[in-house]
């Protein structure tokens, strides 16, 4: 009976692990998905406070420029001279007197209750503004780990159909592999029919001569391309100089 574990390189990279607290792949695309829908309301958010802090530049302006104050003072004096010594002189002075009046006045006023009182939103105002956007930015990079929980909760709740997933799902990677395995081998037979390349000649040489060049100029396997480790396996011919991991293997 065929297995699938240990996944391949290629496979396990398509897949999502729950216990892993990383990002993986498939999750990462779906985030930045996410994240790009919001930047619409992240430029509306910019457009809106950009526009009130204009606003209320152009109306502090009209605030300061177009002050004006008046300043009105004024004095008035009546007097009322009758000259002579008789009688009706003093009656006459004694009548009339009362009309002599003198007073100053003086007014202030200004234009303050018809100009604009804009005011300003602080720093604070302002996070507090951005602080919904800020919180949907961290669901959508948190969404991914309950996520995960979707395909237990399925099939916790319909156990027949969770079954046919995964014998869809083991059918469809055994499929892959074999084709992965035939394209692989085709690929390495006409890697083996071409000639190497100068510096692939040169670097078997450096290794041949000096074992100790090993940890340095480490190869890499064939088919997935990891850098060479102790549980690589080399070729069982010895005209090829072919490498391959455990996996691979």
């Amino acid at each position: 009976k065929q297995t699938l574990l240990p996944l391949l390189k290629e496979e396990s990279s398509s897949f999502i692990f729950p216990c892993k607290p990383a990002v993986q792949r498939p999750e990462l695309q779906y985030m930045v998905m996410e994240l790009l829908r919001c930047i619409p309301f992240l430029l509306f958010l910019l457009f809106v406070c950009g526009l009130d802090h204009f606003l209320y530049s152009i109306l502090s302006i009209i605030q300061h420029h177009s002050f004006i104050e008046y300043s009105y003072q004024t004095s008035h004096h009546l007097s009322v001279n009758v000259m002579g010594t008789s009688l009706m002189a003093q009656l006459l002075r004694s009548t009339i007197g009362a009309l002599n009046t003198s007073f100053e006045s003086g007014m202030e006023t200004s234009n303050r209750a018809c100009l604009p009182q804009p005011t300003g939103m602080t720093r604070q105002q302002y996070l507090y503004t951005c602080l919904p956007l800020g919180a949907l930015a961290l669901l959508c990079l948190a969404q991914v780990y309950p996520f995960r929980l979707r395909r237990a909760i399925a099939a916790f709740y319909f156990p027949k159909r969770e079954k046919t997933r995964v014998l869809f799902l083991y059918n469809k990677l055994l499929r892959q592999r074999k084709n992965f395995l035939h394209l692989q081998r085709g690929r390495v037979a006409r890697q083996a029919r071409q000639p190497p390349e100068l510096g692939t000649v040169l670097l078997r040489w450096c290794r041949r001569r000096w074992p100790w060049m090993r940890r340095c100029l480490r190869q890499r396997c064939t088919l997935c391309g990891t850098p060479e480790t102790p549980e690589h396996q080399p070729c069982p011919n010895p005209d090829c100089f072919a490498l391959y991991c455990e996996s691979c293997w």
